[in-house]
């Protein structure tokens, strides 16, 4: 059975480590839920000029459709900002069989799914993570399916991971980190390393998506381990 994975991109920095991680949840067997806040729209277009209709969302518009345009210059150019291949992610230990699915929710849809405890999931990740959702749901004021589905992971005890991404951190930001480790989150920011032989923007994608599905319990091979 594959395994369930919610990803939500909401209003911070770092858009690029969301598509990625998708494309390579994908490309491990998994089934990605899919949410997108207003604000994570605005940063999509913002930082990789993809402009995503929240009302009738296509998986072209993150660039995960393998056979649109690939003659495209402007495209390839997105492809490589964004880390997406274009073809075969070539990052998994060992193979996984057909690829995931994905499924996209509208952000104000309260009765779907993942907003509920009976459905079964493995985890979810809010990639990235803005500090308004942060505060929201550490604080258990959610208003629409991003922080509900988070509480629903946190009420649950299942694995819900945080990729936040601002700088610098103010003792607000610090105090809601530490509130969400302590309820049970993994706060996981945006902070590349550079141990990994880095030569492009691409390496520094792949380490902070590899230190999430390493979270997942997902075999990869997207970055050089230290010591190897």
């Amino acid at each position: 059975m594959k395994r369930q994975i919610v990803v939500a991109i909401t209003g911070a920095s770092g858009v690029t480590y969301a598509v990625r991680l998708i494309e390579v949840l994908l490309a491990a067997a998994c089934d990605v839920h899919l949410t997108i806040s207003r604000a994570g729209r605005t940063v999509l277009k913002e930082e990789l000029d993809l402009s995503v209709d929240l009302e009738n969302f296509a998986p072209g518009m993150l660039l995960l459709d393998n056979t649109e345009r690939e003659e495209d210059p402007k495209l390839k150019v997105m492809r490589a900002i964004a880390g997406v291949t274009g073809e075969s992610s070539h990052v998994l230990a060992t193979p996984v069989g057909e690829p995931g699915q994905l499924t996209y929710y509208h952000y104000k849809r309260l009765t779907a799914p993942i907003a509920s405890g009976s459905f079964p999931t493995d985890g979810m990740v809010i990639c990235p993570c803005s500090m308004s959702t942060l505060s929201t749901i550490v604080h258990g004021g959610g208003t629409n399916l991003i922080h509900r589905a988070a509480e629903v992971h946190l009420k649950e005890r299942r694995k819900l991971i945080l990729v936040p991404r601002e700088t610098p951190l103010s003792v607000i930001h610090l105090r809601n980190m530490a509130l969400a480790a302590e309820a049970g989150a993994v706060v996981l920011p945006a902070m590349p390393a550079f141990y990994h032989g880095v030569v492009t923007i691409r390496d520094l994608v792949d380490f902070i998506v590899a230190r999430i599905i390493d979270q997942l319990g997902i075999e990869n091979e997207l970055i050089r381990r230290w010591g190897t």
